[in-house]
């Protein structure tokens, strides 16, 4: 068999990608599009026969259901730290992941002088066939479908992503509330150091419970440091996370 012919024997078919995706299409010819390499279309069908509209699409369906996961998830988070966990949890690295796990890459298809194989394992174009099928998916049914299929792929995603950025303040205090204690309250120490590079140790106070410690070049860095500290000593956090780092 000629290597092209066995390429093609080899892509998956339209009802694999359905069943790896959760969906079915009414509109079989979305599901085509999404999986279509720009390099299997030419001439004024570059753009339209290709994912790369679906692409565009998706990536803005994609934006909004996970912003409303993490709204819904995280009620304490700030708008900036909402911002920076929406960055990494859409980025295209995240999308290829979500690709490479579904197996898309099986299903694209490619030009005659592209290799389906080695076209379907970039991460580029995973990146892109992740937002063009999610396009597809909210074309073809709509929010809610688009939305199933984000929460699906990304609540791992979310839950794992939720650690590192979570402000050790916050989480002291509804650790502290929820078990009757009082809210903590934050005390200076000592301040070192020339004033141009101050160091503070702040105290965390919270009657029944030793006091934390923790330094910072600023107040609230010790503060978040202190509160790390009792976190980790509580057994509420089992490792020590990275510290939030804004002023």
């Amino acid at each position: 068999m000629a290597p092209g012919r066995k390429a093609k024997a080899q892509r998956a078919s339209l009802e694999e990608i359905e069943a790896r995706i959760g969906h079915v299409f009414s509109d079989k010819g979305l599901l085509a599009r999404a999986l279509t390499h720009p390099s299997a279309v030419s001439g004024i069908e570059k753009r339209s026969g290709s994912y790369q509209r679906l692409e565009f699409l998706g990536d803005r369906v994609l934006g909004l259901a996970v912003a409303a996961m993490l709204f819904e998830a995280l009620p304490e988070d700030d708008e900036g730290t909402l911002s920076k966990r929406l960055s990494d949890l859409v980025r295209a690295e995240t999308c290829a992941e979500v690709a490479a796990a579904l197996g898309l890459g099986d299903g694209v298809h490619v030009g005659p002088t592209e290799s389906q194989t080695a076209v379907g394992r970039r991460p580029g174009v995973l990146a892109d066939l992740c937002e063009a099928v999610i396009g597809a998916i909210h074309l073809d049914a709509g929010w809610p479908a688009a939305e199933a299929f984000v929460v699906r792929n990304w609540r791992d995603r979310l839950s794992a992503n939720a650690s590192p950025l979570r402000d050790a303040k916050s989480a002291l205090q509804e650790w502290a509330q929820g078990r009757g204690y009082a809210t903590p309250v934050y005390r200076v120490v000592s301040r070192t150091g020339p004033d141009h590079a101050p160091i503070f140790t702040m105290a965390v106070i919270i009657p029944g419970l030793a006091d934390g410690t923790g330094e910072g070049a600023a107040k609230r860095q010790a503060e978040i440091a202190a509160a790390t500290a009792v976190l980790v000593r509580e057994g509420v956090w089992p490792a020590l996370p990275q510290a939030e780092a804004g002023p």
